[in-house]
This record gives C-alpha cells, structure tokens and sequence, in this order.
C-alpha cells in the first residue's frame, strides 16, 4: 500500500447556504488550517497514511473541530460544493491583503480560481516511476472527476456544467506537456519560471501533477488536483481506493505508459485529454470520452466499470477492496452533481438544493459517529 494525503478546501457560510468569509479568523485560532486566496473558503491538510481509517479520522476530526469553532462565532456551518453557487458578483474578497502570490492570483484570474476541492497525494518515491503515472493518470483524469462532480450551479442558476470549478478553472501555464521524464520536468519548469509564465513553482494549475518539498528537483508524491469537493469521506476514500490501486498496478506493470502504448502523438494525447476534461466537467460519469491508446470513444461511467475489474483485485490483495462498493453506489446513484441536478429538474431551487446538501453532510457525520469509535480505537 502506497501513502495518501489530503488537501481540504470548504466554503464556509450560514445554513442558508450564503457564503460568508471567515478563513481569517478561523486561522489564527485553530491549528492547521491555511488561507485559500479568498477569504470564504478555507483549507485543512491531513499528514500522510497508509491506513484507511487513519485517514477517515483524519478527515473528519478537523471538520468536526471546525464546526465547532463556527457554532462559536455564530449561526455558521460547512457549505458543500465547489463552486459560489448562489453568489451574483464577481467581488474577490482577499483573506491576506498583503500576500503578493494572491495579489497575482486575484489580477489574473479574478472569481474563477475562488473554488473548493479536494486534492489526493498518493506516495511515489522513484521520480521516473512518478513521471510514468502521472503521465497515465493525468490522462485518466476525467474519471476522477467524474466520480467528484459537486458544482453544477453558480449564481443560483444551474450552469450547463456538472463541474462547474473544472470547466472555468484556469489551467495555467498551457499546454503542458506529457513530462517524458524527471529531467524534462526539470528542465521545462525551470524555463517557465524563467519566462514569467510560472509565478512560481506552486504556479502549475493542471489535472495531475508531480509534488514533492523541493519542487522540481525533490518528488515524492502524485497530487490530483482535479476532484470536486467530495463531502461524503467514505465516497472520497472510495475514489481514493480506486486512484491507489491503479497507481500499484501502474508500478506493478512498466509497461502501462502513453508514450509507448498509445497510437496516437504526446501532442494527440494533451489534445485528446483537454477535450476529455471538457466533456468530463460538462457530462461527469455520462461524458463521452476518448481512450487515450487508441482514441476510441468509451463512457466515463463504461472507463470506470472496465477499469474496476482488474483493480478490484488489487484492493482485496491490499485490503481495502470494501471501498470498491461505495464507488459502484456512484456509478449507479450518480455523483453529487447529478444528484442535484435530479433535484433541481422536479422544481428545487439550488438554494433548496443546496440547504438540504449542508443537513446532508451534518447528518453523515452523525452517522459516523467517528469521535466515539473510528477515533477513539485508533488512540486506543
């Protein structure tokens, strides 16, 4: 089994789903949380495990201390989604005036970048080995999307997106390339700094990327950066599963690699995996996609399914298989996208939608009792 750690990010707001800036005052009083460049959503970061119900305790235990900070300035609470679902202007509200990297992000991009997400490190310590399944994974991509997307509205109206965040996210710089290897990384990083297309090394806003604490040259780890929100944690560990087991088989198995498995050019396959993130963003687990070996057309929700007969096999061996049955509950339920949408198409508006999602969450806690046993026999 491979190291896995999360990056949190959460709107916070009133339980009638208005969106309220508090990051500010929530970092100076609890440890572990960080600003976002705007000051209405916030982020926390779980340490790295190997262990499953290490890292649902880790998921929750902040949310839960969170909450209750929240219920100490007032009538506040978590707001699922990953986009400013009902908010109609286009106002940038900084959480730290003085941070210049933020004074960039807030020229350049503007409200396009004010998102919330969740991105999954998974531990890869050889950077060739992590070059390789970045190469594979930011081509498969779309599927973890399609499995997150929670952002089908933006100024109380639904969009045309069930990813919302993803289809105006800025991906920057562009293109990037398929990284042939750790040199080429290196190296193609470094021009880009040089040429001002990069900001800095935290500047490379794509799907997948190689991560480590002394980017370019130190890596460790593969950071998908393309999920939606996933409020539900055991959905989130589910497509974690799915993410780590495809990883072991990637180590596993060499000779998964685009550059040489796929019939069509680096340049063809960047191509092919914009327009897949596109139709990912707009259909989820109903896009119709291109296979990255030979451009055929397959459903994201038929990738999935093709997929999870070979990696099922790989999580039993590792156990932790048994999340495999909350990702067939997506693919048979829908995402949360969908499922909202099926909401607002019988006559809810995204403001009902999107109150009834916030007691949703509240109640999966509950459910989880994750204080009184998850977190408890750990300590024990």
């Amino acid at each position: 089994m491979l190291s896995k750690g999360f990056e949190i990010e959460i709107y916070t707001g009133t339980p009638e789903a208005d969106v309220v800036g508090l990051s500010d005052k929530i970092v100076s009083a609890l440890d572990g949380f960080v600003r976002e460049p705007d000051n209405r959503n916030v982020e926390y970061i779980t340490a790295p495990s190997i262990n499953y119900e290490q890292l649902l305790c880790a998921l929750l235990r902040p949310r839960m201390q969170l909450r209750k900070y929240l219920h100490s300035l007032g009538n506040y609470t978590l707001i699922p989604g990953s986009t400013l679902s009902l908010v109609e202007d286009d106002r940038f509200f900084r959480s730290d005036p003085t941070n210049p990297y933020h004074s960039h992000i807030e020229n350049a991009y503007g409200t396009k970048v004010v998102t919330a997400s969740v991105h999954i490190n998974i531990g890869i310590d050889d950077p060739e080995t992590l070059m390789r399944a970045c190469r594979v994974i930011r081509l498969e991509a779309p599927l973890f999307l399609a499995l997150s997307a929670s952002s089908p509205f933006i100024k109380g109206k639904a969009s045309g997106f069930h990813s919302t965040r993803w289809g105006l996210f800025p991906q920057t710089p562009n293109p990037v390339p398929l990284f042939e290897s750790h040199a080429h990384h290196i190296n193609w990083i470094e021009n880009q700094l040089a040429n001002g297309s990069m900001y800095n090394v935290r500047h490379l806003w794509t799907s997948v990327r190689p991560n480590g604490d002394h980017r370019p040259y130190d890596l460790n780890r593969l950071e998908l950066r393309i999920c939606d929100l996933v409020t539900d944690p055991i959905a989130l560990l589910a497509i974690t599963a799915f993410l780590e087991a495809r990883i072991i088989q990637i180590i596993d198995n060499p000779r998964i690699d685009p550059l040489t498995q796929s019939q069509l050019s680096p340049d063809e396959l960047i191509d092919l995996n914009r327009k897949n993130e596109i139709a990912a963003a707009t259909s989820s687990l109903d896009a119709q996609l291109k296979h990255w070996k030979d451009d055929s057309t397959i459903t994201a929700r038929d990738w999935i399914t093709y997929l999870h007969q070979d990696l099922d096999i790989i999580a039993e061996k590792n156990g932790f298989s048994h999340f495999f049955s909350e990702l067939l509950k997506i693919l048979q339920s829908g995402n949360e996208a969908q499922q909202w949408l099926q909401l607002h198409g019988v006559g809810f508006s995204a403001r009902d939608v999107l109150i009834q999602a916030i007691d949703t969450m509240k109640e999966r806690e509950r459910e989880l009792e994750l204080e009184d046993k998850v977190c408890s026999s750990l300590a024990a």
